[in-house]
């Protein structure tokens, strides 16, 4: 079983306007609500992909009630911690203000919860796959993932590590088996000006000798790179088309990599699949689906032959 993991979920309300005027009343042309927060999207994606996921985390509230419904809704399991005070955040992203977000702060999350969570992931055997996704909360230990890598690594669990900074940097002596920063991160953690696939490449390895076990690097428009466990370099473009979805390709790619490794696909394989899953969501209103991603996988394909 594939485990995800968002330690705080939301509900993204996203909203169109026609156009954005700040310091005016600006009026709804279209509104849509979803579960959301990195993790979830990663076990959405995996659904439309046909890999069936649990999704962890913590939530509250009516917001938290309207979270766990939703991901019901669609067939995707949960194991959710509820906490007893607050409420699960509301993203607000104006989807015709150039990708501008405004993202609320969550509820708190006590020890004894973290506890909760703690035993549930001991649980966990060797088959198993576990998706770290996002930011940490803000009242929450800076520590927190990197217990989760250890606990993982001392298991022998397979485990993807989506998420920036020491929180990246300092999980990666348990050797995870997928990171995927995209190439402000990388620029970021090495400072660096990394703007294509060439100039990720000696990045890319150094997180690799730092314990990673595979690194997927997104670059938007200018395709992505993967550089795996066996050293082997893969590198391509991006497929042509129009981004008007600017939530959660990147949680896509990594559905989709996961989702062809699941399945017995080899690295390069997954590699496409990745680069299909994360286009096709770039590419719609909503995340991808099977019948889009594999549309694209075809074109990838050919394009390269």
């Amino acid at each position: 079983m594939i485990y995800t993991l968002t330690l705080n979920p939301s509900i993204d309300y996203i909203i169109k306007t026609g156009s954005f005027n700040t310091g005016m009343t600006n009026r709804t042309v279209s509104e849509e609500i979803y579960a959301g927060g990195k993790g979830i999207n990663v076990s959405i994606v995996l659904n439309n992909l046909g890999v069936n996921s649990t999704a962890l985390g913590f939530i509250a509230g009516f917001t938290g009630d309207k979270i766990e419904s939703d991901i019901k809704a669609v067939g995707i399991n949960t194991d959710f911690i509820r906490l007893s005070e607050g409420f699960s955040r509301i993203n607000i992203k104006l989807a015709d203000a150039e990708g501008t977000e405004i993202n609320g702060a969550g509820p708190d999350i006590d020890s004894k919860s973290l506890d909760m969570l703690y035993d549930k992931i001991s649980r966990l055997d060797k088959d198993d796959i576990m998706v770290l996704s996002g930011s940490i909360p803000g009242k929450v230990s800076r520590g927190t993932y990197e217990k989760i890598c250890k606990m993982l690594s001392e298991k022998s669990i397979r485990f993807t590590l989506d998420t920036t900074g020491d929180a990246l940097t300092g999980s990666l002596k348990y050797h995870p088996f997928l990171i995927k920063p995209n190439h402000h991160e990388l620029s970021e953690i090495y400072g660096a000006d990394i703007k294509t696939r060439d100039d990720a490449i000696p990045y890319a390895m150094k997180l690799k000798e730092a314990g990673a076990l595979n690194v997927l690097v997104s670059l938007g428009e200018n395709g992505a790179l993967l550089i795996d466990e066996y050293d082997t370099v893969h590198s391509l473009p991006a497929p042509k088309g129009k981004c008007i979805n600017f939530v959660g390709a990147g949680d896509a790619m990594i559905a989709g990599f996961l989702s062809e490794i699941t399945k017995g696909g080899d690295y390069a394989s997954a590699f496409v699949t990745a680069i299909a899953s994360g286009s096709a969501s770039a590419f719609s209103e909503h995340f991808a689906s099977a019948e889009y991603t594999y549309q694209l996988k075809k074109l990838i394909l050919s394009e390269r032959a």
